[in-house]
């Protein structure tokens, strides 16, 4: 929960003091500890997570445009507006 929420300080400690005070929860000792890993840790924790939940391909470039009709051989299709999207992808680090 700690981790996937990326809590601040302030949060965490609500968390612990939360987590102490449920019916088996965690001791005191334990919270002061997690406090500690955390704060020492959560940067790496957090990008572990991020290069874990991420593709393999990654958005390199993207051109969008939209078009609408000006002629047509039916009058109910002039001014329909078509999205056209590109979107280049590569392996991350190429």
């Amino acid at each position: 929960s700690i981790a996937s929420a990326d809590m601040d300080l302030n949060q965490l400690e609500a968390f612990l003091t939360a987590q102490t005070k449920k019916q088996g929860g965690i001791t005191s000792d334990q919270a002061a500890v997690i406090a500690k890993f955390w704060k020492n840790h959560r940067a790496q924790i957090h990008e572990s997570l991020i290069s874990q939940s991420r593709w393999d391909n990654v958005l390199k470039n993207m051109n969008w445009r939209v078009d609408l009709k000006s002629q047509s051989r039916h009058i109910d299709q002039i001014n329909t507006p078509v999205a056209i999207v590109e979107m280049e992808l590569g392996k991350k680090g190429q």
